[in-house]
């Protein structure tokens, strides 16, 4: 079959490979779509000795697609089942695990298409436990959710908790996390939201899922911020680009008591000392999703609960693909479909 692959470092490409056979546990999914993320460019141009992987490998985490071949001791799904492919491979038996909490599984450094053969290619072999099945969902459309959706809906449950009927939430960045995060916040909270976007259309997007009002990216950001907010500050702050802007303006909204979640790897940095925020604000940066977290999101998303932005993209047009992630043009979420 045929797979776009990182040949060698900064070298990615077609390739022809063998066809994947399921082993005991696992099952063979026919691709539909991959979404494309931008750790994936982390990927693409990282030098030999970066990263702890072995080269080649098949790229692409965010896949969906049907039920090819059952492997055997495999109770379901059928052959022909339209699922969702968990961005994790988890072990199932570290603490993490054991807890429920596979998103921090100790194996979790390492996964499809990012180490491992992911799903750019016909078919991808997947553990049958980390399959979730769509419903009456398209795959190529829900291919996003198994990261982008999910990954922001871990965020906006992490800071649910803290988000009343007289909070604000911020929402920085609006690309394929951002317009996810934006929803769920939508649906799960009272919150009202703030969204920041440098590009009109996002804006105009951001306006469209459920933005009470959007800040404009660029120079001042933080005092912007502090004025679209209010005095009270922010009680959750997510921030999907994590620059140096974008984090001191995240660390300097947020109210007392609330959080601030670094989910964009922006690579920035900003100072956290005493004084430089409000007291009892929680710092984190969010780890992906649990299957239990996929699953939630897939529920929410049937019978188009939930608006899914995204590009489409051929299978030979994936390089093209690639360059528009790279150039921030996209609207929403590049997804590859398979022939």
């Amino acid at each position: 079959m045929r797979a776009y692959r990182l040949n060698h470092w900064q070298q990615p490409g077609f390739a022809d490979v063998d066809e994947p056979a399921p082993a005991p546990g696992q099952v063979r999914v026919r691709v539909a779509g991959v979404g494309l993320c931008h750790s994936d460019l982390l990927f693409l141009e990282a030098a030999a000795g970066l990263l702890p992987y072995e080269v080649p490998f098949t790229l692409g985490h965010e896949i969906a697609g049907w039920v090819d071949v059952v492997g055997d001791g495999v109770a379901g799904p059928a052959a022909g089942t339209p699922v969702a492919v968990a961005c994790m491979s988890p072990c199932w038996n570290c603490r993490w695990c054991r807890r429920g909490a596979d998103n921090y599984c100790v194996e979790n450094w390492r996964g499809r298409g990012f180490g491992r053969d992911g799903g750019l290619a016909d078919y991808v072999v997947v553990g049958a436990r980390e399959l979730v099945p769509l419903g009456d969902l398209d795959p190529v459309a829900a291919a996003p959710l198994t990261d982008a959706g999910a990954t922001s809906y871990h965020a906006v449950r992490r800071v649910q908790p803290k988000l009343h009927p007289d909070s604000t939430a911020v929402v920085i960045g609006v690309g394929g996390l951002g317009g996810f995060a934006v929803q769920w916040l939508r649906r799960l909270t009272p919150a009202r939201v703030v969204a920041v976007e440098a590009r009109p259309e996002r804006a105009d997007a951001a306006r469209r899922l459920g933005a009470a009002e959007v800040v404009e990216a660029g120079e001042k950001l933080s005092k912007r911020l502090s004025e679209a907010v209010g005095a009270d500050g922010a009680d959750a702050v997510l921030d999907f680009v994590g620059i140096d802007a974008t984090m001191r303006a995240a660390l300097r909204v947020a109210a007392p008591t609330g959080s601030v979640a670094i989910v964009g790897q922006g690579f920035g940095s900003a100072e956290f000392r005493w004084g430089a925020t409000a007291h009892d604000v929680d710092l984190f940066i969010p780890q992906g999703a649990t299957i239990a977290e996929l699953r939630e999101v897939v529920d929410l998303a049937q019978g188009g609960r939930v608006e899914i932005d995204s590009e489409l993209f051929g299978f030979d047009e994936t390089p093209q693909a690639y360059q528009r992630l790279k150039a921030g043009t996209l609207d929403g979420r590049a997804v590859v479909t398979l022939p």
